[in-house]
């Protein structure tokens, strides 16, 4: 099944590979510690996934749920939107852009999520769409909401990633780099971001 996904992933990336951003999926040691922030004892918390893709942080996020709350993936690729409806019947996967974030939860009757997991290709997005999804992702999160995503290790210190950088610790109180996964092809870290900074005071600051 890994193999089957890994040429899918291949293919999509080949097709659109500004949308995709990676010629492989993420492997389950990564999808671990980024879904660690996902409560998996009681509550009905709700959980949001950005670009899931192939459904690597999916499965994990479905495990740690256990049947409970709300999982709302929110993806793009049309192809891939499919296949996650099919492997994960409660997921409610919607075809969207993440930007559109408020409005996808505003439908569904949701006033905000607990948890937003984001497997988004950042080193893909301009300055400008960086910051229109992150505005979208703290617009929905309470001040005791958790935001995770990660960038590869070689990729660290380019432009893209400093630029996230930046941009996570300009919108949030709270950003710590999680353990190098090295068990990811390739080797990635998680950002643990937490206390969204609200819009009036990134206004204030020019971030």
């Amino acid at each position: 099944m890994r193999e089957v996904l890994t040429v899918s992933f291949l293919w999509e990336f080949l097709r659109s590979p500004l949308t995709v951003g990676a010629v492989a999926p993420s492997g389950r040691a990564l999808a671990e510690v980024a879904a660690a922030s996902v409560p998996s004892g009681a509550g009905e918390p709700v959980v949001v996934e950005l670009g899931p893709g192939t459904g690597a942080f999916t499965a994990v996020i479905q495990r740690r749920l256990g049947g409970r709350g709300r999982h709302v993936a929110v993806e793009l690729n049309a192809r891939f939107a499919a296949r996650l409806a099919l492997a994960h019947g409660g997921v409610d996967v919607v075809r969207a852009d993440a930007r559109d974030l408020p409005a996808v939860l505003a439908e569904r009757g949701l006033s905000g999520a607990d948890v937003v997991v984001s497997g988004l290709p950042w080193a893909a997005f301009s300055s400008r769409e960086q910051g229109d999804v992150l505005q979208a992702v703290t617009e929905v999160l309470p001040a005791d909401g958790v935001f995770t995503t990660f960038a590869y290790v070689h990729a660290r210190w380019m432009a893209p990633a400093r630029r996230l950088s930046r941009a996570l610790h300009a919108r949030f109180d709270e950003v710590v780099v999680g353990r190098t996964v090295w068990g990811n092809l390739p080797p990635a870290l998680v950002y643990h971001c937490r206390r969204p900074v609200p819009a009036s005071v990134l206004r204030l600051t020019g971030a």
